[in-house]
């Protein structure tokens, strides 16, 4: 994901000292279309589920349901704000929106590797005792 948001950041940024009629231009333009789209697979391959495979796998059976309503309410307020802020970020700078949307998914990917515990083929309990 962060590497298809840079690609993207990178043709906006060049974009803009690059003449429109330029062929060079819709190359670019091209080059933006697909990076979103790998994005788009990555993130639904990768962080979109994300939320939902943590809350499957560690929350604790007797807080579950408010956890998880927790959880989903701060999955869906994050869209909306990103969704909310998109196009002011995209008046303000086409190249800029796209290197905070990647400095964001390092961040992300940097707090995933040091927090979030591996949980294959361990029990609930073992889970559990890691935030212990």
């Amino acid at each position: 994901m962060a590497l298809s948001l840079l690609v993207i950041s990178i043709s906006f940024y060049l974009k803009e000292y690059i003449s429109p009629d330029s062929d060079l231009y819709a190359t670019l333009s091209l080059v933006s279309v697909a990076g979103v789209v790998v994005m788009v697979i990555a993130f639904s391959l990768g962080l979109g589920a994300m939320p939902w495979i943590i809350m499957s796998e560690i929350l604790p059976i007797n807080i579950k349901d408010l956890a998880g309503s927790f959880a989903t309410l701060a999955n869906w307020f994050f869209s909306w704000l990103v969704t909310l802020t998109a196009n002011l970020l995209l008046d303000w700078s086409s190249g800029g929106t796209f290197t905070i949307y990647t400095a964001v998914c390092v961040f992300t990917a940097g707090f995933v590797v040091i927090w979030v515990p591996e949980t294959k083929g361990k029990t609930l309990e073992e889970i559990q005792q890691f935030f212990r």
